[in-house]
């Protein structure tokens, strides 16, 4: 019976948790057992009693459980001192992004661990209950738009009054991936009138089944992976992109900023005079903050204020919903832990032919 364990994060950077105590009970219905820190998820108002309720083994230190486990679930990359405390031929399963990691994720693999990256998951309809970056990124789009409805400071919807009409505020969002769609969605609930633009051709019928005008480049490529992303766009692109916001931007009141690009910097598309044109009082809200961000001026965790404007982006927004964000990871995390594991053997076993395996799998240096 393998043992399978998870330590907090730290705290000041990551407030989400890998196993809620629905899924311990999950894990132990599979003949698992299940150790945890103490305090696990005390900060996000769950006592160590229900997890241990629900089965879970709760030790003294992040060392321990560590010790013990020979599969470990987690958020973020272990630090240092945690690395230290993991023993070999143990299987580490979280969002590990290889292309910022690539460090610490070397380090696991000469003590013989085989990680698995979900960020890395192939875009297959049997792999979407444990797509970590759908679920989290539908939390983000909604909270973006929140957020920027909260700084905004004025009514979002059409309102007519005895007094006179109050006019609905204009929301742009740049990238309708998960996160934009999210965006979109949640604006149109709140009454705003909607935009948005991509780079990949087949974001337009997505943007205008929710009630989004799609804002397209003309006679573009479409920039689209095969697994379903956005790539990087070309000089030509970038400058008829730029025209079209051009005369966009400066039309809306809020800008929801979403569009990354796997593996590296997010491209930058609002510039300075674009951010310049803006009415005052308007908000850039910058998702893609934590990879160098998509509008000028934009930092991680502060509110710049250009001309009036306002340019806000959080490196983790996901530390503002991390209950709701920690439900949805914990059940991705499981799925996959389900899909390891063999009703035969009642253990993990790794099958390499297995598509979903395969692509997540790093057991080889970076």
């Amino acid at each position: 019976m393998k043992n399978i364990g998870s330590v907090k994060e730290d705290l000041k950077v990551e407030k989400r948790i890998s196993i809620t105590p629905e899924i311990v009970k999950k894990l132990i219905d599979l003949k698992f057992s299940v150790s945890l820190e103490k305090n696990y998820g005390k900060h996000l108002g769950i006592s160590d009693e229900e997890f241990k309720s629900k089965g879970a083994n709760l030790f003294d230190s992040s060392k321990e459980v560590l010790e013990k486990s020979e599969v470990i679930l987690k958020v973020n990359c272990p630090s240092e001192e945690q690395i230290n405390s993991i023993k070999s031929k143990s299987i580490l399963i979280g969002q590990f992004d290889p292309f910022s990691n690539k460090e610490t994720i070397n380090k696991l693999i000469k003590k013989d661990n085989k990680i698995f990256s979900l960020i890395l998951l192939p875009r297959i309809t049997r792999a979407q209950t444990m797509d970590v970056l759908s679920s989290q990124a539908n939390l983000a789009g909604y909270k973006a738009v929140i957020e920027s409805v909260k700084e905004f400071g004025k009514a979002i919807p059409m309102m007519m009054t005895a007094a006179g009409t109050i006019t609905p505020a204009k929301v742009l969002v740049i990238g309708a991936g998960v996160a934009g769609l999210q965006a979109i969605a949640t604006a149109k609930r709140l009454g705003a009138i909607v935009s948005a633009t991509d780079v990949r051709a087949a974001a337009k019928e997505q943007v205008e089944s929710l009630g989004g005008k799609f804002l397209s480049v003309q006679g573009a490529e479409n920039l689209e992976t095969k697994e379903g992303y956005a790539k990087e766009a070309n000089d030509d692109f970038k400058q008829k992109q730029a025209e079209l916001l051009k005369n966009s931007v400066s039309k809306n009141d809020i800008i929801i900023c979403t569009a990354l690009i796997p593996g590296k910097k997010a491209p930058r598309i609002i510039s300075e005079d674009m951010v310049k044109s803006m009415k005052p009082g308007s908000i850039i809200y910058d998702l893609a903050v934590g990879q160098g961000g998509n509008s000028a001026f934009s930092e991680a965790d502060k509110i710049i204020e250009i001309n009036g404007v306002k340019i806000m982006g959080a490196k983790n927004i996901l530390n503002s919903l991390a209950l709701t964000a920690s439900s949805l990871y914990a059940k991705n995390l499981f799925n996959f832990v389900y899909n390891l594991y063999s009703k035969e053997k009642k253990d993990i076993q790794i099958n390499k032919e297995d598509e979903i395996i395969s692509k997540t799998l790093i057991d080889k240096e970076l």
